[in-house]
């Protein structure tokens, strides 16, 4: 499962469905991102309205994700993240701002893996540049001149960059 399809997790979406047989299941509050999430190889979408941890477990059969990728890192979708978790599961954790805090019990008891990653090593650098090399990856952009910076923040803020912003001279 894949927690944000926006800059970085759409780039992550394409390196599931390049690298695992995985079924791959995208979880974020806009629409729109979504829509960017099955354009990237996602197999299904769930809209964080409250109601994603019910439609995760339902889509999982009852068990939940095997794998969680959060490319968010906000209090909600730590905790989202965690409930949506299966036993014996893997919570990777990419984007920041948020608190993890999980009971010890539910930890051991359920068998779960916890992990950060800033930016993963110089083999998985190599690994991304070859997927993109063979076209199996691809950064969705958008561009703004260097004096529209405000307005690409704002953009950023209010949800409506699809990919990655970049600002050019």
């Amino acid at each position: 499962m894949v927690i944000g399809a926006g800059g970085l997790g759409h780039i992550g979406i394409q390196c599931l469905v390049a690298l695992t047989p995985a079924e791959i299941i995208a979880v974020d509050r806009n629409p729109e991102a979504l829509k960017l999430a099955e354009q990237c190889g996602a197999d299904h979408r769930v809209e964080a309205d409250g109601g994603q941890v019910d439609r995760v477990r339902e889509l999982t059969g009852g068990t939940g994700a095997e794998a969680v990728l959060d490319f968010v890192g906000e209090d909600d979708t730590v905790r989202a993240a965690l409930a949506m978790l299966a036993p014996g599961g893997r919570y990777d954790v990419v984007g920041y701002g948020g608190t993890l805090t999980i009971p010890t019990v539910q930890l051991v008891l359920g068998e779960l893996q916890v992990a950060g990653n800033l930016v993963g090593s110089a083999d998985d650098l190599a690994a991304l540049v070859r997927l993109a090399a063979a076209g199996q990856v691809s950064v969705r952009t958008a561009f703004y001149p260097l004096d529209a910076a405000n307005d690409a923040i704002a953009d950023l803020e209010q949800g409506r960059v699809r990919g990655r912003a970049i600002l050019t001279p």
